[in-house]
């Protein structure tokens, strides 16, 4: 077995780079060869495992940061159907928290890996423009969208912290958009306060925005919610953390295998920028490997 432990050590305020040491005392302990790879930045990172990858191919990647670097390792993992572990240590751990990950001290996972095979998994497959673009967990578009714009451009304010001043900054200012929609080539035109295309159960650190989506299904889940006044969004939003929020009137959920949108907006996915809109979706059965806790 050849592992590529790649490691963020900036993520989580530097739980990447703990979390990271002691996978990697736990690797050494269990005899499991293994490349670190903890670069500077995330591109010198993608660029290393491919580096190292074409002259020893990796057999299993361990992924230690967020929902960032798990998003930036799906191409690859995906490519050359390497299994993809993640070790959450970052601010969401979205993607850890779907496949049961979250909260596994370093022994527990390297367990995993050397006990058990890891599972086909469905993954999104984006289309903007030219560009394709895999994601694991949401990709969103509308309220939330606007929410991560401002709150990226808090410099000096870290964690979830941010998000809580932006949504309280950005809500009273915000106007619903009208989408385009068009779900397995049936066209439709809806005013949203926020469209969420699921292929797992949560976004922004366990917000279970679609509680039955199902990664192995075949299907995204598709949340519509509709225009509702502020005060009443202030009081339904706290349920989306349980999933409750599902059985409001303003919500809607559909389930398809494509999607795509249209309207003045921009899209987020795995908690990273896309860009504005159109863009459209399909899921792709079982495309990835991983381990499911």
């Amino acid at each position: 077995m050849n592992i590529a432990l790649v490691v963020n050590s900036k993520s989580g305020g530097g739980k990447g780079k703990r979390f990271g040491e002691k996978i990697a005392r736990t690797l050494t302990q269990t005899g499991l060869h293994f490349t670190l790879i903890r670069e500077r930045t995330l591109s010198e990172t993608l660029i290393t495992f491919e580096r190292i990858h074409q002259k020893d191919p990796f057999s299993t990647i361990i992924s230690v940061g967020g929902d960032g670097l798990a998003h930036a390792m799906f191409p690859g993992a995906i490519k050359y159907r390497i299994p993809l572990l993640v070790a959450p240590a970052g601010t969401g751990n979205d993607f850890s928290r779907s496949v049961g990950t979250f909260g596994l001290k370093a022994e527990q996972l390297v367990q995993l890996i050397r006990e058990k095979s890891p599972a086909n998994i469905d993954m999104g497959l984006i289309k903007h423009g030219d560009t394709e673009i895999w994601f694991g967990q949401v990709l969103s578009t509308g309220f939330d969208s606007l929410v991560n714009e401002r709150a990226n451009s808090y410099r000096f304010i870290r964690g979830k912290l941010k998000y809580v001043i932006a949504t309280a900054r950005e809500l009273p200012f915000f106007v619903p958009r009208t989408y385009k929609i068009t779900i397995d080539g049936k066209e439709e035109e809806s005013g949203s306060m926020l469209v969420a295309i699921a292929n797992g159960k949560s976004y922004g650190g366990g917000m279970q925005v679609c509680p039955d989506a199902n990664a192995q299904d075949g299907l995204f889940d598709v949340l519509l919610l509709k225009p509702i006044p502020v005060r009443e969004f202030i009081r339904v939003f706290p349920r989306v953390f349980s999933g409750n929020h599902i059985g409001h009137r303003a919500v809607q959920i559909r389930r398809c295998s494509s999607i795509t949108l249209q309207s003045n907006a921009i899209a987020y996915a795995d908690g990273e920028r896309i860009g504005s809109l159109p863009i459209s979706a399909t899921v792709v059965p079982l495309a990835m490997l991983t381990w499911i806790a």
